[in-house]
């Protein structure tokens, strides 16, 4: 069933939208709202012809061509959005670490820590405190030595006086910077 507005737009419509009672139906162009009753085809009765003793013929009305559908009035129906089961292991589990990322996974771990011998191995880490603690006691030990040895280093290659002093007159002025933020608290 195609609906003409008053504004010009036409919709098409199912013909099972609009019952025998009417319905309110509003357009979605310019929002003019009217009562719709269903539409019923159009006969139109060929004349009679005497001579040839035809019985009336009935035919129905022209139909338009289509038009593109703009609206349906018709509520839509709305699918049930359906949640998917995962067949198969879960994706923490055992088999599934096993299968897809070759994870093999003992529950006794305290296993895996024992040698031959049954005893327990300890096992160290090496985290970020330990990189710290190591860093920083390399950079100390390398400017201790470096003021133990700085006037043979000197005397060796004269071209690192500049830099050799530059260096440690910016760590006396850190020194200087931390001293000065401990008395400020």
């Amino acid at each position: 069933m195609i609906l003409n507005c008053q504004c010009g737009k036409k919709f098409v419509v199912p013909d099972n939208a609009i019952p025998a009672a009417g319905r309110l139906v509003q357009c979605s162009y310019c929002g003019n709202k009217w009562t719709q009753f269903p539409i019923t085809k159009k006969v139109t009765k060929e004349p009679i012809n005497f001579l040839a003793k035809k019985e009336v013929i009935e035919k129905p009305a022209k139909v338009p061509p289509k038009i593109q559908k703009e609206k349906i009035f018709s509520t839509p129906i709305k699918k049930k959005k359906m949640v998917k089961k995962r067949s198969g292991p879960s994706i923490y589990s055992k088999e599934y670490l096993e299968k897809k990322h070759g994870i093999s996974i003992d529950k006794n771990y305290e296993n895996t820590l024992k040698d031959k011998s049954n005893k327990k191995v300890s096992q160290s880490y090496f985290g970020f405190y330990s990189f710290l603690f190591i860093f920083l006691f390399v950079i100390f030990s390398t400017i201790g030595v470096l003021n133990l040895t700085k006037e043979i280093i000197i005397i060796n290659l004269p071209f690192t006086e500049i830099y050799i002093e530059y260096l440690f007159e910016n760590l006396n002025y850190f020194v200087i910077l931390f001293k000065d933020a401990l008395n400020i608290y």
